[in-house]
């Protein structure tokens, strides 16, 4: 099998004094890419540096929701430059339940960071946390469809206005935990077989029901057959065929044969 990763965090902290450990780990589990989340311009950057520093890694340039009251007249020009070398706009969109930023800066950014990917012709990868139906009405007032809503783990409702926007949906590690995930075993049969992907969010989201749980419950890319196979169960398929399908998905949305910071794509993750 060769999966796709669609969102890791490798820039984090957490990440640091390992990383060459963590990608070999995650080669070795048969993950043969992954997308380096951007979260601000700086992380951008780094997520840059660190695809094009290992083969069958490519980084997406964005500014999360949280760091919207951070963003000045510098940051969308920034994100224009670094999205030369990207393969999504993003991690864009709105988070109502932690509010770190104001709802005003979250909105002004997330729509500007929109514009950006519609006018440079990029996918956009999204997050939305507790800001359904508000998310979804700006995606179709500015006919957005080339993106995925990563890290889905909303209801049923939710979900149909993301696939009538034709958008993918990223599953993660949400729908390994029986008590705020169960709900995701029976949305994921919804989603259409061409329109799902998958992903681990690492260092967030360990698997709950992982065993052992890792060190300080850091998750990592090499658990994402893990994730594979949870979804597959949900699904009643094999996981060979749906870690094919997610793989392509990804190929397809990301445009990982042609572009992305490294030249070297579909070749095995390397140091």
């Amino acid at each position: 099998m060769q999966l796709v990763d669609i969102g890791a965090n490798l820039t984090h902290v957490s990440f640091q004094p390992d990383l060459e450990q963590v990608i070999a780990r995650a080669r070795e589990a048969g993950v043969a890419q992954i997308i380096v989340t951007g979260t601000t311009v700086e992380e951008s950057r780094t997520a840059m540096a660190l695809a094009r520093a290992h083969r069958g890694l490519f980084a997406t340039a964005g500014v999360h929701p949280h760091h919207a009251r951070d963003c000045g007249p510098q940051t969308i020009p920034a994100l224009r430059e670094l999205a030369k070398d990207a393969v999504a706009i993003g991690e864009c969109g709105l988070d109502f339940n932690r509010n770190y930023s104001p709802h005003p800066d979250q909105e002004k950014w997330f729509i500007a960071q929109l514009e950006l990917g519609l006018e440079l012709g990029k996918p956009l990868f999204l997050h939305s946390r507790d800001a359904h139906p508000r998310f979804a009405e700006i995606l179709k007032h500015h006919q957005v469809k080339t993106a995925v809503a990563h890290c889905f783990t909303g209801e049923r409702e939710e979900l149909k206005a993301y696939l009538d926007l034709g958008l993918y949906v990223g599953i993660t590690g949400w729908i390994c935990d029986e008590r705020r995930g169960k709900h995701l075993v029976e949305l994921v049969r919804e989603i259409p077989r061409d329109r799902l992907l998958l992903e681990t969010d690492a260092p967030y989201l360990t698997p709950r029901d992982l065993k052992p749980q890792p060190k300080a419950r850091r998750n990592q890319p090499a658990f994402l057959p893990h994730i594979l196979r949870a979804v597959a169960r949900a699904l009643g398929r094999p996981a060979e065929e749906v870690a094919a399908e997610t793989a392509r998905n990804a190929t397809t949305l990301f445009g990982l044969h042609e572009s992305g910071s490294s030249a070297a794509a579909q070749r095995p993750l390397a140091a």
